[in-house]
């Protein structure tokens, strides 16, 4: 067993010492999608969720993988049984279209890889919120596919960290998309609202997830854009993603946001927590 756990097309090893090939298409063209989420107990959290959102993305960039759910399944989780006993376990995976010499075009004979790793994770206090900024949304418009070009991104997030804050809010003009690696909602009025699922958002689990929560919860849900003036003035600011779940905003520029619906808030916040330990057998 080992602390940090690779895999590569079935090979498991230390991940500090793990190796990939030369021709992988990822180190060229960032040609592969990727998803990441929490495991406790040994169990991966919305493993179902994650796979649907994965075999999208593939169809989405023709990557012909043939591994089968359960195979995909089963990979992943001989990953997370080969990690150091932990709390909780941050889970990353990413399928590429295979190794070959650099050329633009898709290769002829390469197969898809599988790369994956493990790592312990402590999960983060939903009590300490989030400061962001706002930068405008520079990427391309495959944004709801889970590529591994993150370029954009990594930018935005640097940016935010210079600044001293957790993340970016991306805005094409004056409509908001969401953050560099996460999405942004938020309650006003009493209703739960976040932007559609368009080319221009990553179609979230933890969104989906906290939408679902809406229902059980009679809390109203509106999908559809929103501006930055709309997001400034809104309740609560929620900022939601695997790793993070539900983190509540409280400036965005350095200019105080939310605070007006803090008991709704709270109320996410717990029933997701609560999803968590329940569907990973923890608590």
């Amino acid at each position: 067993m080992w602390k940090n756990v690779g895999y590569y097309n079935g090979e498991l090893g230390a991940l500090e010492e793990m190796k990939v090939p030369m021709g992988e298409r990822t180190l060229y063209f960032g040609d592969g999608i990727y998803e990441a989420t929490l495991a406790a107990n040994r169990v991966i959290f919305a493993l179902e969720d994650h796979l649907d959102r994965m075999y999208n993305s593939l169809r989405l960039l023709e990557i012909p993988f043939q591994m089968d759910r359960d195979q995909v399944k089963a990979e992943l989780q001989k990953v997370v049984d080969m990690a150091e006993e932990a709390p909780a376990y941050f889970v990353y995976w990413q399928v590429s279209r295979g190794c070959a010499p650099r050329n633009h075009p898709f290769p002829k004979d390469a197969q898809p890889t599988l790369m994956a790793y493990v790592k312990p994770y402590t999960l983060k206090s939903m009590d300490k919120p989030y400061k962001l900024i706002s930068q405008e949304d520079i990427r391309f418009q495959l944004c709801n596919i889970k590529t591994l070009n993150l370029i954009p991104s990594v930018l935005a997030n640097q940016r935010a960290v210079e600044r001293g804050c957790d993340e970016a809010v991306l805005h094409r003009g004056s409509r908001v998309t969401e953050c560099a690696h996460s999405n942004i909602s938020m309650l006003k009025d009493g209703v739960f609202r976040t932007a559609p699922t368009d080319e221009l958002i990553l179609p979230g689990i933890t969104r989906k997830h906290l939408i679902q929560l809406c229902g059980e919860l009679g809390i109203p849900v509106e999908e559809k854009p929103f501006t930055m003036v709309q997001l400034m003035n809104a309740d609560e600011v929620i900022v939601s993603s695997s790793s993070a779940m539900c983190m509540k905003a409280e400036s965005i520029d350095g200019i105080p946001v939310g605070g007006k619906d803090p008991e709704r808030l709270k109320l996410l916040q717990k029933s997701y927590l609560e999803k968590f330990h329940r569907e990973t057998g923890t608590k």
